[in-house]
């Protein structure tokens, strides 16, 4: 029976992983060994903040609105609740783009959130 080395696939991925690792400090970037660990910590940084970002970003919304409604007298989560009983069915995102970009439009649907929060009362 044929020895098998696999020495060309071997050479092959350390090949493809060195290229990865281009670009790091010292070691890191020429040693397979510690190129490879290097990788997979960044990698699972890129995996976890890949989810931690829609965080961030929904908290960055939520402070947009907030800064948008104070102008008004409200607070975000009266806001949120005045919304939500005039039937207005706006996300975060949305909201936050109205606030920064365009403040009338913004205004408007404050407005109906105030009204409708003085008719639930």
């Amino acid at each position: 029976m044929s020895r098998v080395t696999r020495s060309v696939a071997r050479h092959a991925k350390r090949k493809k992983l060195l290229k990865a690792a281009k670009g790091r400090v010292d070691r890191a970037g020429s040693c397979y060994r510690i190129a490879l660990t290097s990788l997979e910590k960044g990698w699972r940084h890129a995996y976890k903040d890949r989810r931690k970002k829609k965080r961030d970003f929904r908290g960055l919304w939520i402070q947009r609105i907030n800064a948008g409604v104070r102008q008004a007298g409200l607070t975000y989560s009266q806001f949120i609740h005045g919304i939500k009983q005039a039937g207005i069915e706006l996300d975060r995102k949305m909201l936050a783009d109205l606030a920064a970009r365009e403040p009338t439009s913004f205004s408007a649907i404050v407005a109906k959130a105030q009204d409708a929060l003085r008719q639930a009362a």
